[in-house]
């Protein structure tokens, strides 16, 4: 977390310690403490402060647009449009529910990670009754065709939800421009806690509650708030505003120094995605004739933490549904390495990595017995 917003959650830890939902003065102050965080939030996507909702975080947000249009929608049909390389917070609620009677169609994309509006616009049928595609992607750092899709879709008089965890603070993000009728969000993509974010629900959306109660958050989502992290939220947003036309570019000349160094030192890699437009804070590089696994834990020795082409789930190692679904096999998917930069990475840091890295992958590729054929 920045500093800046450790220091704006600390009075809600040991003064303001009130509910916002009781009426008593303890409980009024935590509630305009709230408020002005949810006006920050509202203000980083250009929303009404009425149409921001708190959440636990990104995945909370992204099942709570999609189950809760599901379910306010179902007289009307159980038609659901996605795309292939969704979060799994979207991938796993779609699939969930076809198990329930939906018809859940699954777009592809192109090598570089992209919709194509027309697929999307022959998908639509008269049942369907939401299109979910993320604003960008959380391994590979595409972003995808946003305004198009949302202006598809306000055509077709459907639901539109995006997920925008790795979007939001950094792009512009505007959610009258992109017609979304729902975003979602989390705080700590921004520096700011982990364990609260938002959905963005426009205003006069049906949407059914996941969770029911007390009613908290105008009945779109009951439970007592996470003050002092939805503080933290609402300062983190601020920050990532301020800093937007400054800070991203910086990461994105950061992200480019990086990939041009690393290519420039070591042969044989591929920067997926390259072509498309891309996050300034996000780098997938394929890295041929070495072991992704082996790549992290080398680089995790040298100090530098990043994530490879593949998810270790239950005991077994499966390559990314991303990078398959751009053409990557799974040999290709499990070299790959994500880079995530922030605003408080250095260029200090890149040239650590730059300098770090052709080593581990040399001493890699003389294990592959594929590499001693080239």
């Amino acid at each position: 977390m920045r500093p800046e917003v450790v220091a704006a959650m600390m009075p809600v830890f040991t003064e303001h310690f009130g509910n916002a939902s009781s009426i008593h003065w303890f409980g009024q102050q935590a509630k305009a403490m709230m408020d002005d965080a949810r006006q920050q939030v509202a203000r980083l996507i250009n929303a009404e402060t009425a149409e921001v909702v708190f959440v636990s975080g990104g995945t909370e947000a992204d099942n709570l647009a999609i189950r809760g249009i599901a379910d306010s929608q179902r007289a009307k049909g159980r038609h659901i449009i996605t795309s292939r390389i969704e979060h799994h917070a979207v991938l796993h609620t779609c699939k969930d529910l076809e198990k329930q009677g939906y018809d859940v169609t699954w777009l592809p994309v192109s090598r570089d990670g992209l919709v194509d509006p027309e697929d999307l616009r022959k998908a639509i049928r008269p049942d369907t009754i939401l299109i979910t595609i993320m604003h960008a992607n959380n391994e590979i750092g595409t972003i995808q065709p946003l305004e198009e899709i949302g202006q598809i879709a306000e055509d077709a008089d459907v639901y539109f939800h995006s997920d925008g965890v790795q979007s939001t603070g950094k792009i512009p993000v505007d959610v009258r421009k992109l017609k979304v009728d729902l975003y979602s969000m989390s705080s700590h993509k921004i520096h700011g806690p982990k364990g609260v974010g938002a959905l963005f629900v426009r205003k006069g959306t049906i949407l059914k509650p996941t969770m029911t109660g007390g009613g908290h958050e105008r009945n779109r989502r009951s439970g007592t708030e996470n003050v002092a992290g939805i503080v933290g939220f609402g300062e983190a947003a601020r920050l990532a505003r301020e800093g937007l036309k400054t800070d991203m570019p910086r990461v994105a000349t950061l992200r480019d120094r990086l990939e041009a160094g690393l290519k420039s030192k070591i042969e044989f890699i591929h920067v997926n995605a390259r072509n498309a437009p891309r996050l300034p804070n996000t780098s997938n590089i394929m890295v041929d004739y070495a072991e992704g696994e082996g790549l992290v834990i080398s680089l995790d020795l040298k100090g530098v933490a990043v994530s490879t082409g593949s998810a270790c789930s239950s005991g077994s190692l499966e390559p990314s549904h991303v990078l398959t679904a751009i053409g990557k096999t799974p040999d290709e998917a499990h070299g790959s390495l994500r880079f995530s930069l922030s605003t408080m990475t250095t260029e200090e840091d890149v040239d650590y990595v730059v300098e770090t890295l052709p080593g581990i992958v040399e001493r890699l590729r003389e294990l592959s017995p594929y590499y001693k054929k080239v």
